[in-house]
């Protein structure tokens, strides 16, 4: 994974060289995403600046990628997990000039429409891809938006496109999120949705049930694919369900090298672990039990409340918001990813958008019928690209560290969303999976984790770390904030006005690093759980109230601990 940079509409070759500079200089406020090479595309129509992560073709496979007509400069962020049947698939030859993963999208441009390609790609992605030919300009994302992407217009209305918002905020005063899921052509100046799956109804999935062994094996198939790397890697490991399930499975394929074909011995075939947490924090004891059943390398790190105090202005300057539950979580992860990159690892797995796909947040508990959960189901999917995405990427990526994200794979995705809510409900009732959380995917991958793993309850990332980490930001934010500026936070922020002194104070940090309307208007409401949910308000009217994210704060339904099935 990388970081792009690019400036369209340009009006001739003298403007270009003159801009040259300035967009070398924008690029390498992002150089942190991309530190092992620097690339520069121009010509009279575009720049385009890569700044890259080698991950795939570490030696070749340099951007921005030409055709070997030099007609088309794509660069890209991202993998593109199913680029060697992608290749195998085409119509027309294509002269590859390297090895990399993306350099199928120059390709498939040749051969078919961006609706079409787009909707082959399995994999993490933003890129531009410049036509000098047509003078026509690509930008597209994700479907899901694993991988950010920012855009906007500078004073003289020229179209700039970056990973992050920090290289554009200072040249653009319309900045906003490129919207996931979507391509826009310069050509017509028209953003297409092409990412539209029918789960998103419920009617479409109606009484359809998937059996344990297909949502495994879909699973399973997805880790295998996104173990795709010439470098060594690692995978997240908190101890809890869904990085324990990441790591369960990468540890079965870690042996052999994913990108022949399972073939030859991997380079690297020891699996690595890495968990963080306060003293005495519930990870890092859920994790050690797991990496002993599993038998990784497993790296351990502590850190003090005060080690993590001090990074949050760094921490909100690389994740780009100022949402209470995601600058919790992100500031542990932003820590363990330095003590990742010090180690030598580029790559890691990690187990985020399960609890979005399975209902795995406990104010799920008070959904009133399958219909009311997969509907939320789907507006938590929606909403990746604003909170656990974003910290996963953003706090890794803060040092050159890709994190990849299986229970989001497009394969996988499609398996599990096309199954009834009705099964992933939880019953209080019940003696089986469904009296719990996320009760048919533990039930799937019954036998490869200790059960105290396979059915720990869910916690917030942000507690699991330690739950004085919550509570010393709170304390700290109290003595920071005082009741006079929370009462005027209305006044001070047109946007969003933060409701805690938490969220005060974060904001606060925010605007000295990100002023102006457009910037704060790029972070959604300001606090992301529960209490922020529609949906979750009308299933119980005690969330309308509720400041504080936490999933503590679901009364009658967080316990520290449930007893196995």
């Amino acid at each position: 994974m990388c970081s792009i940079f690019g400036i369209f509409d340009l009006q001739s070759r003298d403007e270009s060289q003159q801009l040259r500079r300035e967009a070398l200089e924008r690029s390498a406020r992002q150089r942190h995403r991309g530190p092992d090479w620097s690339g520069v595309y121009l010509d009279e129509g575009a720049i385009l600046v890569h700044e890259r992560l080698a991950i795939v073709d570490p030696a070749g496979g340099s951007q921005p990628l030409l055709s070997d007509d030099g007609q088309l400069a794509l660069a890209v962020n991202g993998e593109i997990y199913n680029h060697r049947a992608l290749k195998k698939a085409l119509r027309q030859p294509y002269a590859f000039q390297t090895e990399s993963d993306c350099e199928v999208i120059n390709a498939l441009y040749r051969e078919d429409s961006p609706d079409s390609f787009l909707n082959r790609l399995n994999g993490i992605f933003a890129f531009a891809l410049w036509d000098k030919g047509t003078g026509r300009a690509l930008i597209a994302r994700d479907p899901i938006g694993v991988v950010p992407l920012y855009w906007g217009h500078d004073a003289q209305g020229r179209l700039r496109v970056a990973s992050e918002m920090k290289a554009l905020a200072e040249d653009c005063k319309d900045v906003a999120q490129f919207p996931p899921g979507h391509w826009f052509d310069s050509a017509t100046g028209e953003l297409t949705r092409y990412y539209q799956r029918p789960w998103r109804d419920y009617d479409a999935v109606a009484g359809v049930e998937v059996p344990a062994q297909e949502l495994r094996e879909a699973f399973e198939a997805a880790v295998h694919r996104q173990l795709m790397t010439d470098v060594p890697y690692g995978v997240l490991l908190s101890g809890g369900l869904d990085s324990s399930l990441v790591a369960a499975v990468a540890a079965r394929y870690a042996r052999n090298r994913i990108e022949d074909g399972d073939a030859s011995e991997a380079w690297w075939p020891r699996l690595h672990s890495f968990a963080i947490g306060l003293k005495g924090s519930p990870d890092l004891a859920a994790a050690q039990v797991a990496a002993e059943m599993l038998g990784t390398v497993h790296h351990g790190f502590e850190y003090t409340f005060e080690e993590g105090l001090d990074a949050l202005p760094e921490v909100i300057r690389h994740i780009e918001t100022y949402d209470v539950t995601t600058i919790r979580a992100s500031t542990p992860m932003f820590l363990l990813a330095r003590r990742i990159k010090a180690m030598g690892v580029k790559m890691v797995l990690s187990g985020e958008g399960s609890d979005e796909i399975f209902g795995g947040y406990l104010y799920f508990h008070k959904a009133p019928d399958a219909r009311a959960f997969h509907e939320e189901l789907v507006r938590k999917i929606d909403a990746l690209c604003n909170y656990d995405c974003l910290r996963a990427n953003k706090s890794m990526m803060a040092w050159g560290v890709e994190p990849r994200v299986p229970f989001l794979d497009r394969e996988f995705l499609d398996v599990a969303m096309r199954m009834d809510a009705k099964f992933k409900m939880v019953d209080k009732g019940s003696a089986g999976p469904q009296r719990m959380e996320k009760g048919v995917l533990r039930a799937a991958f019954d036998g490869y984790l200790p059960k105290e793993i396979l059915w720990r309850q869910k916690e917030q990332f942000s507690d699991g770390v330690g739950y004085g980490w919550i509570d010393g930001l709170k304390a700290h934010a109290e003595a920071q904030v005082s009741d006079r500026e929370l009462a005027a936070a209305d006044k001070r922020f047109l946007v969003n006005p933060p409701q805690t002194k938490e969220a005060y104070f974060y904001r606060t940090l925010f605007e000295r690093l990100y002023p102006g309307t457009a910037a704060a208007e790029t972070v959604p409401g300001g606090k992301s759980i529960a209490c922020s949910s529609p949906a979750a308000i009308a299933w119980d009217a005690s969330f309308e109230a509720m400041a504080d994210p936490s999933g503590r704060a679901v009364a009658g339904v967080h316990a520290k601990a449930v007893e196995a099935v």
